[in-house]
């Protein structure tokens, strides 16, 4: 996937955004994006090739590491930052529907009619719901993915040797994992950031509500 693109139009969301929002999508960017593109692929591209059992039984390994890591880390990873960020799109969309509504009245009735929208980007009406509900789903998705990996692999850690004896295996087996360790620092740092983004999108979300219901 060309990250790079999709960077240059998430980065239209600073626009729109309030100041919780500009420092949830530093985050995203910075510790979860980069993170992700820069070392978390190449430390987990060999989870299948060095996980060593110590059998010969043919098609146990493969049994085993399809038991004990159902799904990757790394396509997790991806799955959530593109769910997560997805909103913001959506809320760029919006914003690029009134601009196109404003520009087609002005060349129906000129310069002198009434504007709709005098400032397409100011969080108002349908544009402030939106917004809103781009907050509470992307806290949800964050929420949603930090209890898959939990159920996945518990306490979020990755054991050293993990014990088999799912058929085609002969007996019980000890099958060891590829950087256990530094697998484990990298899980930790993007369960951390995530908790973040979670909080800030929630103090974010409350921070509108408040505002709405002071200006009422």
């Amino acid at each position: 996937m060309n990250w790079s693109v999709f960077e240059g139009l998430l980065s239209g969301v600073n626009k729109y955004s309030t100041a919780f929002g500009r420092i949830w999508l530093s985050l995203v960017f910075i510790f979860r994006l980069l993170v992700y593109v820069v070392a978390a692929e190449r430390v987990w591209s060999d989870d299948h090739k060095d996980f060593d059992c110590n059998t010969r039984q043919p098609g146990c390994t493969n049994v085993c590491f399809d038991h004990f890591f159902p799904v990757s880390h790394i396509r997790l990873w991806a799955l959530q930052l593109i769910l997560v960020t997805c909103p913001s799109l959506l809320v760029i969309m919006h914003v690029a529907y009134r601009e196109a509504k404003e520009q087609r009245l002005r060349k129906a009735g000129g310069d002198g009619c009434r504007r709709i929208y005098p400032n397409p980007g100011k969080k108002r009406g349908g544009l402030w719901w939106t917004y809103l509900l781009s907050l509470v789903f992307k806290a949800g998705v964050d929420m949603v993915f930090l209890y898959i990996f939990y159920r996945f692999y518990r306490n979020y850690t990755l054991p050293r040797v993990v014990k088999c004896e799912l058929r085609p295996c002969p007996n019980v087996v000890d099958c060891f994992i590829s950087r256990p360790t530094e697998k484990n620092i990298f899980t930790l740092f993007m369960v951390a950031t995530t908790c973040v983004c979670i909080v800030l999108s929630l103090v974010e979300a409350t921070y509108l509500v408040g505002k709405r219901c002071r200006e009422c």
